[in-house]
This record gives C-alpha cells, structure tokens and sequence, in this order.
C-alpha cells in the first residue's frame, strides 16, 4: 500500500463511523478546550495583576519600618527601634540616582463635606506623588511644597463624585471648598485623575493631605512607608544597596526593609507562572481521560474489523501496514479533537474578554501548542495497543471469522 492509500484508507474509516469518531475526538476536544481556555484565564490574570503592580512604574523603591524575620513577618507589624521620619525622607533625596522620595502615611476617616459624609482611605503625602506614582490631578494642584502645616487636601475621583456631584444641579464646586476629615477642617486645592483599584484598594476613592497632618491625625510617631523614583537607566540594586548604607548610617542598624520594584515583580511573576502551570495540568487531566477514550474505541474497532483485517493482509499488505493504519487511525483522531477543542478554547477565551473586560484573557501560546502536541502523542501512545493487536492477527484466521 502506498503512504496516499493509506491516508486515504484511515480517512474513510474515521469518515465511516462518524457517530463513534465524534464521540471520540470530543474526549480529546475537552481536554485541549479546557487547557486553552485556563491558561488564557491564567494569562489574562497574569498581566491583570502585573499590570496592577506596574501602574505606578517599575523604577520605585519602598522602604518599610522593621526588619522582615526569618518567619516572614513584615517588620512593619512590630516595633521599630527608630521610626522612618521626615528627616530621613530629605536626607535619601540626596542619594545618587534618587529623582524623587516621599514619605506616605495612611489611615481611615470619615471625609465630610455639607451634608454628605464618607468614610475612605486617607493617604498623608508630600507635593512628590504625581511623579513617583504617576498620578496628576485634573482640577487644581497637588499638594504643595509649603503644604507641610497647612490644611489643604486634594480629592480622588470617585471621592470628589460623591461629595460634590451626586446632585440634581450638577453639583458644587469643589475647588476652594470647606471639608472635614476625622473632625478636623481642609480645604481643597485638587482633584486627582481617574487612577482605578490597586489590589483592591480604590485609590480613586481616596483623598491626600499633608504627612505631618497624616502622623498628627493617626497619632503616629513615625512614616508607614517612603517611596523612592529612581533613574530608569540607574541599577535599582545598587540604588538600593546606596539606600541600606545611608539608613543603616543614619539609625545604626538594619530595622527598616527595603524591596525594589524589581523584586516584587519577579516574585509574583513566578508565583502566577506557577498558577499558570497548574490550570495548565488541571485541563491536561482531560486529555488523558481523552486518551483512554481513543484506546477503548480502537480496541473495538480492530475486533470488530477482524475481517477487514485479514482481507487486507490477504491482498498483501504487511504487519508494518496494518501497524500504520491504526496508529495513523488514533493520531487523525486525536489531532481532529485538538483542532476542535482550540477552536471551543479559543472561542470560549474571547468571549470571557468580551463579557468581562476587566479580565483581559489571552491565549498562551506555548500552552497552546503543548496541548495539540500532546493530543498527538496521546492519540498515538492510545493507538499503540491495538494497532499491534491488529497487526499480529492471523490472516486466515481473521478471514475464517467473516
């Protein structure tokens, strides 16, 4: 038989029974189908939350009180021997590299406004925000630098929504306007641009004032935290080891902790790589119940295909023949729910994107090709078995049977 007689032969059975062939390759089908579709989901999550950790740029450094322990614990939990302060914030302003530090404090207060009153996130800050947190405001004016003692705020969007432009009229002007925050009085002088969520925190839903005003309000004696921009052309690890050296100097230990942005990303980049594998093994539990579909129905076939069988060989075709026509039979199949399962997994992925935009699902690739690959190789491994049962039958035997 030639290689087209063949194909041509494992076509025309796969064809012949199409109930049987469906049945089978829709074992294969949900396996690829299930692979594509999670580990688009785990790709679309991936860059969801890589693209969370990056919005304020990747060229930062924090710098936390306390020094993480062996336990894992951040040192931010305990008490440190010499809280962060101000003074530290100007004196790493001079460190080589350093564009920009500002020292951040946060709370929750109820923000009052007329009538109206909202509970929301307080961030205590400095005039430095905009550019190391790649924010700006779109009314008014950030914080600004004789701001330290005067009691001037500036509000997120969402917050600026919900006091000043949920009404009937439109609402009132915020610039300029009388607010309390935990009692105390503020003016406002800013209005932040739309930022979104940060791992479920609502930066829009917040409102900025003055970290002297921030420690005094929460009755702190020291910053939560100090955030560094650096030179993008600079090595954020020896940035941050200049940053060690003048802190240590400064408080004559190691009680703060210091993680660059870089740090944060290759970790989280390998915990959701992780994740991603493992959506990845989940949906190839399926091929292998797939597999054992393919290997069930191809020992069917070759029993009740004895008679074919021997009339083949009584024609003269050889046991590396009938070997073929069987193995190419399973692998045609196998392939087939393959292709199928892409187009259900790939469908199935865009549609998740159109209905739910704020999970952005993309296929991965890789992923995509191992799946077909393995389909393959399942199929071939599960046609195995009865091929070479098929291919060591007796002739006259299996002729006798018909």
């Amino acid at each position: 038989m030639r290689a087209s007689d063949i194909l041509s032969y494992t076509t025309g059975a796969v064809l012949a029974r199409r109930g049987r062939s469906l049945l089978t390759l829709s074992g294969i089908g949900i396996g690829v189908a299930a692979v594509v579709l999670l580990t688009a989901i785990g790709e679309g999550v991936h860059r969801f939350v890589l693209a969370e950790f990056t919005q304020f740029g990747t060229n930062l450094i924090a710098v936390t009180p306390g020094r993480t322990t062996t336990m894992g614990m951040s040192g931010a939990m305990i008490a440190s021997v010499r809280p962060l302060s101000m003074d530290d914030v100007a004196a790493l302003a001079r460190v080589p590299d350093v564009e920009a530090v500002v020292g951040v404090v946060t709370g929750n207060a109820a923000v009052e406004a007329g009538r109206r009153s909202r509970r929301t996130l307080v961030f205590g800050a400095g005039p430095e925000v905009p550019a190391i947190w790649g924010m700006r405001p779109v009314q008014g004016r950030f914080l600004p630098e004789d701001g330290a003692a005067r009691p001037v705020a500036v509000l997120g969007a969402k917050l600026h929504r919900e006091l000043f432009q949920r009404s009937a009229s439109g609402g009132a002007a915020a610039l300029g306007a009388r607010i309390r925050i935990g009692g105390e009085p503020f003016r406002v002088i800013g209005v932040m641009a739309p930022k979104g969520q940060m791992l479920g925190f609502d930066l829009d839903d917040s409102v900025y004032i003055p970290v002297q005003r921030a420690l005094a309000m929460f009755d702190r004696e020291g910053l939560m935290e100090i955030d560094l921009l650096y030179d993008r052309a600079a090595d954020s690890a020896v940035v941050a080891e200049r940053v060690k050296a003048l802190l240590v100097q400064r408080h004559g230990r190691e009680d703060f902790t210091i993680t660059t942005q870089d740090q944060m990303l290759e970790v989280l980049g390998s915990v959701l790589d992780v994740l991603t594998a493992v959506v990845a093994a989940l949906g190839a539990i399926s091929l292998v119940v797939g597999g054992i579909g393919i290997l069930t129905i191809m020992t069917i076939a070759v029993a009740e295909r004895r008679a074919e069988i021997g009339l083949l060989r009584a024609l003269g075709a050889g046991r590396g023949q009938i070997l073929a026509l069987f193995l190419l039979e399973a692998t045609l199949l196998a392939l087939a729910g393959g292709a199928l399962g892409f187009g259900v997994g790939a469908g199935g992925a865009w549609l998740i994107g159109v209905l739910v935009p704020a999970l952005p699902t993309r296929l991965a690739w890789d992923f995509v090709l191992l799946a077909e690959l393995a389909a393959g190789a399942i199929g071939l491994a599960a046609g195995v078995l009865p091929a070479l049962r098929a291919a060591a039958l007796d002739p006259v035997a299996a002729l006798h049977d018909e």
